[in-house]
């Protein structure tokens, strides 16, 4: 049996945990370190042989953890890591490591004597088809990649205006909420390092005039607005609760990077939060001389065209859910890293340098001056 302790038991930690559960039954959850304490004991159900904590200190007085789990809210992840990673335990950590510089340089700091074993939580590098991808650049059918055009447009945007990632003092911004998870496949399928990043945001579309606080359920127009979430059903309803107009909506709905790697080739990447329905798209074109490999995530395909023959190769992908099957194959090594069977494939240092690229490229939007990424 593998006894794993959880701080912060939110909604995406719950659900990658019930991955490592319907993987590895041997794995059980023992204990809960989280300020909600008696909200979570009435709200789930299978909890009651875990014992709550107040604090991960007392949690881990009293208990003998195998892994932990950091789920908390994005602005105490570096907090939270930081009491972790002298203790040996192996841990599984929540992007963005970092939400700010200072705290990216105290985490940067405490990884340089860090005992524990980190994954981080980026799937998408994990997925099969970005496997697949790694592979067929590594092969060097299409060259050596100089050029990548990358987009992130989410039909499920609006989560970042109704429920709490509207508050930027806890997300950080949306570089570093979606970003994230970009930039590190890109990172991890060019093989080079970033050393500059220019961008800009825009808020275009979620912005307005209707008081802070206010919630969809309470607004004249929540029949008429094309952004109202009182018809949605289940979570959505439950959670997306508040005014994307509202004087206190947080966040960009739009944001754009170009970012130069250290062999001189550079990446355009650009994300947007209004789009909807078959308009949505994630995806990359990289490009080498030799041909170009273009990656389409919602699509489950990959096409390469080859740019001296006439010749287009597609790839169609079984996928699979959560995050394009990534969190699977992330949980798998989780348990191999706590079982001492393997080392973390999604490291700290990976973790940190995603956070820096984000936070320089937000730097440089707030600025408008090119950043260095060092």
């Amino acid at each position: 049996m593998l006894n794993i302790g959880i701080i912060g038991y939110g909604s995406r930690i719950r659900n990658v945990f019930y991955k490592v559960k319907e993987n590895f039954p041997e794995c059980k959850l023992v204990a809960i370190a989280d300020i909600r304490n008696e909200e979570i004991r009435s709200k789930y159900d299978g909890l009651e042989e875990v014992r709550f904590y107040d604090t991960f200190e007392d949690m881990h007085a009293n208990e003998k953890l195998d892994g932990i789990m950091i789920g908390t809210r994005c602005s105490l992840h570096t907090t939270m890591a930081r009491k972790v990673l002298p203790t040996g335990i192996p841990l599984f950590l929540e992007k963005p490591v970092s939400t700010t510089m200072e705290d990216y340089l105290l985490l940067q700091e405490s990884a340089a004597s860090a005992k524990s074993e980190v994954v981080v939580s980026f799937p998408m590098r994990l997925s099969r088809i970005v496997k697949l991808a790694k592979e067929i650049i590594d092969s060097g059918k299409i060259g050596s990649v100089e050029h990548v055009a990358a987009q992130n447009y989410p039909e499920y945007g609006g989560v970042y205006f109704h429920n709490w990632y509207r508050d930027e003092q806890e997300t950080g911004g949306l570089f570093l909420q979606k970003a994230t998870h970009d930039f590190d496949y890109i990172n991890y399928l060019v093989g080079q390092k970033p050393v500059s990043v220019v961008a800009m945001t825009s808020k275009q579309i979620f912005k307005g005039t209707k008081p802070a606080g206010l919630r969809c359920v309470d607004c004249a127009e929540n029949q008429t607005c094309e952004e109202s979430t009182v018809h949605l059903k289940g979570i959505r309803r439950e959670t997306w609760a508040y005014c994307a107009f509202a004087e206190d909506t947080g966040n960009e709905d739009s944001g754009s990077a170009l970012i130069r790697y250290e062999n001189g080739m550079h990446v355009s990447y650009t994300q947007n939060f209004y789009s909807r329905k078959k308009s949505s798209f994630r995806g990359a074109r990289f490009t080498g001389y030799k041909g170009t490999l273009e990656l389409d995530f919602h699509g489950s395909q990959i096409k390469v065209y080859m740019h001296h023959t006439p010749r287009v190769e597609t790839y169609d992908i079984e996928m699979g859910n959560d995050h394009f099957g990534g969190d699977t194959e992330l949980v798998k090594n989780f348990v191999k890293v706590m079982k001492g069977e393997g080392r973390s494939v999604s490291t700290l240092e990976d973790g940190l340098l995603s956070a820096l690229m984000c936070l320089k490229a937000k730097q440089s939007a707030e600025t408008g001056m090119l950043q260095s990424i060092e």
